[in-house]
């Protein structure tokens, strides 16, 4: 099992570590529901170096990029993000990605943990072109500093605006000292906040930093359990739960992401079945009565016939109530479509609403 930089870290603060995605991750610290609370309201730091970054540069690098991936890529500009997909052949996705321009030839993908070496294997396949590709993904780290209070927190530490940068836009400059720290103004949270890329052997110099400088906000370190509860109580998709190699980006609800403007892995068959309509949607739902949803429960109708089944579930820390994701059969996605969870041989009452769970 992989360690981050700062596994010894974590370990001192008293976390508790789980194997995730071949990692020794900190899923919690002083529990669930107060790491929540911390990033709704004030701030918390996330270590997500576990996640795997890729430099693709050279003539060619968007040409790679726009063949593989199905949003449209030549839209970026330097300095700015883009969420996408990398369809399969078969019609699902083989992850979700953020994508960096950095400049007209320079790229940084940055994908799911568990597939750090799947994906680098699927945009390898297809470089024909000479693309220039470095897995920087053992070199770097990433924090993700979410919350309200982030931009204050981290202000003393940069030069660099933070409170003026937009949503899903980064900039590189010097930060607690370290010179070329990327900060992007992303996350998987809904609470506002950064992600910050550096090298591993500053990992120590910038925790402690963003530590002392963040102590009056009330800042406190958070562990995946609560990355968790944030990232479905706005609806975000998990890979491997709610999205995977069987789940086409039209399904999942990601249309948004996928641009038909451009010829892409799959798109002729994703553009037929945006046209022709899906058979089944990932569709959110609230739990009416009592119980919690969890990972392939079934979902059913009023009569007990199988319609579809969950993909994530949790008790909602913010809401005070149950809700989930799930694919359903497209009679039963429609919002306020009253559904059933088959929960240990119950049926489990719940209604279709829309994303994101917790409103703005």
């Amino acid at each position: 099992m992989k360690n981050t930089a700062l596994t010894e870290k974590h370990i001192s603060l008293g976390a508790k570590m789980v194997p995730f995605a071949g990692y020794n991750m900190p899923v919690q610290y002083e529990g669930i529901n107060a790491e929540h609370a911390t990033v709704r309201n004030a701030v918390g730091v996330f270590d997500v170096s576990h996640m795997g970054e890729f430099i693709l540069k050279g003539e060619n690098a968007l040409d790679l990029i726009q063949r593989v991936t199905s949003n449209d890529a030549s839209k970026l500009y330097d300095g700015k993000i883009q969420y996408s997909c990398l369809p399969n052949e078969n019609g699902g996705i083989i992850d979700d990605l953020l994508v960096y321009r950095i400049d007209e030839k320079s790229y940084m993908l940055v994908v799911n943990a568990s597939n750090i070496d799947k994906d680098w294997n699927w945009i390898q396949k297809f470089n024909d072109k000479g693309v220039e590709m470095h897995n920087i993904s053992d070199q770097t780290s990433l924090l993700a500093v979410q919350g309200p209070k982030a931009a204050d927190a981290l202000q003393t530490l940069t030069d660099m605006d933070l409170a003026s940068m937009e949503y899903y836009t980064f900039k590189k400059g010097k930060f607690a000292g370290v010179e070329n720290v990327l900060i992007s103004a992303t996350g998987y949270t809904g609470a506002g906040g950064f992600e910050i890329y550096f090298e591993n052997q500053y990992a120590d110099q910038i925790w402690d930093a963003i530590f002392q400088a963040g102590a009056e906000f009330g800042i406190k370190p958070i562990g995946l359990g609560a990355r968790d509860t944030l990232r479905l109580e706005m609806g975000f998709c998990l890979y491997g739960n709610d999205i995977d190699d069987t789940t086409s980006p039209i399904e999942a609800g990601l249309g948004w992401v996928t641009k038909f403007t451009k010829d892409f892995t799959n798109s002729a068959a994703l553009l037929a079945q945006k046209e022709a309509g899906v058979s089944k949607k990932l569709v959110g739902f609230e739990m009416i009565d009592r119980g919690i949803p969890r990972h392939d429960y079934l979902v059913v109708d009023a009569d007990g016939n199988q319609i579809g089944k969950v993909t994530s579930g949790t008790q909602s820390p913010s809401l005070q109530k149950a809700i989930g994701m799930a694919y359903v059969a497209k009679d039963f996605a429609k919002e306020g479509t009253e559904i059933f969870i088959d929960i240990r041989n119950n049926k489990v009452k719940a209604r279709v609403v829309k994303f994101p769970f917790l409103k703005k």
